[in-house]
């Protein structure tokens, strides 16, 4: 079938209908983006006032946490008779030595940074720091807020700079009702508060009543008001002698608008005020608006170019359906080789299907093989180690035998108890072998004395040194404890003295096996050397499972699973096992390290 040309006109869309849509789509996609930032934005802020909010409340806490410490401090110091004696007789030179004791002594009981007696006069009689540099005594300060407020109200708090230490804190004071009325005060320094809070990272500030600031976690916030100071309020402060008169002539207002604070290096700040609790004090706290706004901008980038694209699918889509149009025009002769091609492609798709079966059926044979694998390799541990175990309960039944045709009951009666035990340490090794796979199983370790353990090990494996003529050389002195367990640690001194007594039986006489302990720091070392050939090269490699070495050397018989199961036992109760040729060349040695029960015992030395 021929194909027919599509007139030239039909590859044209209309231009004016086409730009309409374009700028209606730009329009739609910026106030879409415009939007979704505002919004984005609104929802940045809204956290960060809750945030804020949060914070203050938490600051506030703190804060009247620390001044409620020593609020009735004062009142309870006006309680004391000294102070009253000392203002019934203000220049009693025994009177004023007693109350300085008592208020310094007061002050390192209480925490407070000074304490200090006030007379009516203002004149003050006693204080915590008469006898240091900078002493309040004789100092009038009947001009303090503090002062006047105590007489008249009762009580009064008041936040300055020390007049006489050039030191900011917060003064509490309480009126004395004695012979003569005096006025008990405690200060306490905040500025640990400003510290903590720049650790901390906060933008916090605390300003008194006339909006100074006077504590900050910010140094550049510091005796600054929160807005411009009036006349009225310069003149009260001057008079009070709150602050130093340079501080307030450079009291620049802080860059507040509204609810934002611009800071010279974190930009603008949000910020939330209110009062602190028992005070008369506002505190601020403030936080970054730049993630909100990084927010809001990437929120509306985002709209847009989601808009972007939406809006260049809608022209896309329009263009391809105008070129569908076009193109269905000139279709005809393709439906048949359409329909060749979908044949094909049906017959690909059955092809793949049956690729697809038979990978999956292999997938299962694979997974089925390696299950076997694993199933063999436990069932050739489990061979292994009680194929081992057995051969020691048949010598143990034989030994039994022979007793009972002697006559003899006792020994009798302990052979068919060592076959009992022996049949137990072999469930024993079953129930472990299920988990041989896992390394490092963590047991609960215990006191375990070695002697009954080594004895134990030896008599399984005496039959065998018997019957290859090996002799045992056994420590003779008292053997230290170690922590760990028991029937693991026989398990594993069985393994590797079998091991030994193979590789020595296969080398001429003398043969000989010989265990010894030895302390080493925290640790105990149980060393088993023999007269056999040696270890090879590489002998850590023997360790590994199914690994073995040459006849006649240790892990070279059987399977290689013997020092696996060692090392997986050792490290069940944090020891080690080390192989090595022993200095002396005469034979293999095998080093267990376990930790010793007591390790502040003093080091030993070698025994056996």
């Amino acid at each position: 079938m021929s194909i027919i040309p599509a007139p030239p006109f039909a590859l044209t869309m209309p231009r004016a209908g086409m730009s309409l849509g374009l700028l209606l789509a730009v329009a739609i996609t910026l106030a879409a983006a415009g939007l979704a930032g505002w919004e984005s934005y609104r929802r940045g802020i809204a956290a960060l006032d809750r945030s804020l909010a949060d914070r203050h409340s938490i600051t506030a806490d703190g804060l009247t946490a620390e001044i409620e410490r020593l609020r009735y401090l004062p009142r309870i110091l006006g309680e004391d008779p000294r102070l009253h004696a000392l203002l019934a007789a203000p220049g009693d030179i025994h009177a004023v030595a007693a109350a300085n004791a008592y208020l310094k002594a007061a002050r390192g009981v209480t925490g407070a940074d000074e304490l200090y007696l006030v007379g009516s006069d203002g004149i003050t009689l006693a204080a915590s720091n008469w006898n240091e540099p900078g002493s309040f005594l004789g100092m009038d300060y009947g001009f303090r807020p503090y002062f006047r407020g105590a007489l008249k109200a009762g009580t009064a708090q008041y936040y300055a700079v020390g007049v006489t230490t050039g030191r900011p804190g917060a003064f509490l004071s309480a009126r004395i009702d004695a012979v003569t009325t005096g006025v008990a005060v405690a200060k306490m320094e905040l500025g640990a508060l400003e510290i903590a809070w720049a650790r901390a990272g906060e933008l916090t500030a605390v300003a008194d009543p006339d909006g100074m600031v006077f504590l900050a976690s910010q140094p550049g916030w510091r005796f600054r008001p929160l807005s411009p100071l009036g006349p009225e309020n310069i003149s009260r402060i001057e008079a009070e002698r709150r602050y130093p008169s340079t501080l307030l002539s450079r009291a620049e207002p802080l860059p507040i608008d509204g609810l934002s604070l611009s800071h010279p290096e974190a930009g603008v700040l949000r910020i939330h005020t209110g009062p602190v609790r028992g005070t008369d004090w506002t505190l601020l706290v403030a936080l970054p608006t730049e993630e909100a706004r990084r927010t809001a901008l990437l929120t509306a980038l985002v709209t847009g170019s989601l808009g972007a694209l939406l809006s260049a699918g809608m022209v896309a889509l329009a263009q391809r359906r105008q070129i569908m149009r076009i193109r269905l025009r000139q279709a005809a002769d393709l439906e048949e080789r359409v329909q060749a091609r979908t044949r094909e492609l049906a017959a690909e798709v059955e092809e793949r299907r049956r690729a697809e079966e038979e990978l999956l059926q292999t997938h299962e044979r694979l997974v089925h093989a390696a299950k076997l694998a694993v199933l063999g390799r436990m069932s050739t541990a489990i061979v292994h180690e009680i194929g081992q175990s057995l051969s020691a309960l048949d010598n143990n039944l034989a030994a039994a035998q022979a007793h009972g045709d002697a006559g003899r009951r006792e020994r009798l009666a302990a052979a068919l108890g060592r076959s009992r035990g022996m049949v137990g340490r072999l469930q024993g090794v079953v129930s472990r072998l299920r988990s041989f796979g896992r390394r490092q199983v963590s047991v609960t370790p215990e006191t375990v004395p070695l002697a009954p353990v080594l004895a134990t090990a030896v008599e399984i494996v005496t039959p065998r040194a018997r019957e290859l003529g090996v002799q045992f050389a056994l420590p003779e002195a008292p053997m230290p404890s170690v922590r760990g367990d028991g029937p693991r640690l026989e398990q594993v001194l069985t393994n590797l003295l079998l091991n030994a007594i193979d590789a020595t039986g296969r080398t001429p006489a003398p043969r000989r096996v010989c265990l010894s302990t030895t302390r080493d720091g925290e640790g105990v070392l149980i060393k088993i050397a023999d007269t056999g050939p040696g270890l090879p090269p590489g002998a850590e490699g023997l360790i590994e499972p199914f690994v073995t070495g040459d006849p006649g050397q240790i892990g070279g018989q059987g399977l290689g699973l013997g020092l696996s199961i060692v090392q997986s036992l050792l490290e069940q109760m944090q020891g080690e096992l080390l192989l090595a040729n022993d200095p002396d060349g005469t034979g293999g040695l095998v080093t267990i390290r376990l930790p010793a029960a007591d390790p502040g015992e003093p080091e030993e030395g070698e025994r056996g």
